[in-house]
């Protein structure tokens, strides 16, 4: 991580809120953030270990979608608080099948949404990390800034 940004900072730049994340590997591959300020979808077209932006597909979330991200991740962010503190253990993560009913559903419910469709905008999404904690109920700790691909 090359550093950390304030919020009014992040937002003076151009960066836009990142609200769920749905895949990292090394760095955000899949997820729902603001892209012109509205949700989208972001998924990842390619990665590299060079310390440059990345290329994704995006497309509109719209708002029922947008709900049960929410309410799938906030269910996330709050077992993660919980297995910072050393409460619980990884065996109980809510993304393993049966240990939590409301999440397997909602996995189940949002799956077509997560999938590309035909027509995606393909935008470069540069990364910047503000200083709060990595996972939260808000949203983990990295903001995008979106361009048109070339």
């Amino acid at each position: 991580m090359a550093g950390t940004w304030d919020e009014v900072q992040l937002i003076a730049d151009g960066f836009e809120r990142v609200y769920v994340e749905l895949e990292w590997y090394d760095g955000p591959r899949a997820g729902l953030a603001d892209v012109d300020g509205r949700p989208h979808y972001f998924q990842g077209n390619d990665w590299d270990d060079a310390d440059e932006a990345d290329e994704y597909s995006v497309w509109p979330a719209g708002d029922a979608a947008v709900e049960l991200e929410h309410e799938q991740w906030a269910i996330f962010a709050r077992w993660n608080e919980r297995h910072e503190a050393g409460t619980v253990g990884p065996e109980t993560h809510p993304g393993r099948s049966g240990i939590d009913d409301r999440y397997d559903e909602l996995t189940l419910l949002l799956a077509p949404y997560r999938q590309a469709p035909d027509g995606a905008r393909r935008l470069v999404g540069e990364v910047r990390f503000d200083a709060g904690p990595r996972y939260r109920v808000e949203g983990p700790d990295y903001w995008f800034r979106w361009r048109p691909s070339r």
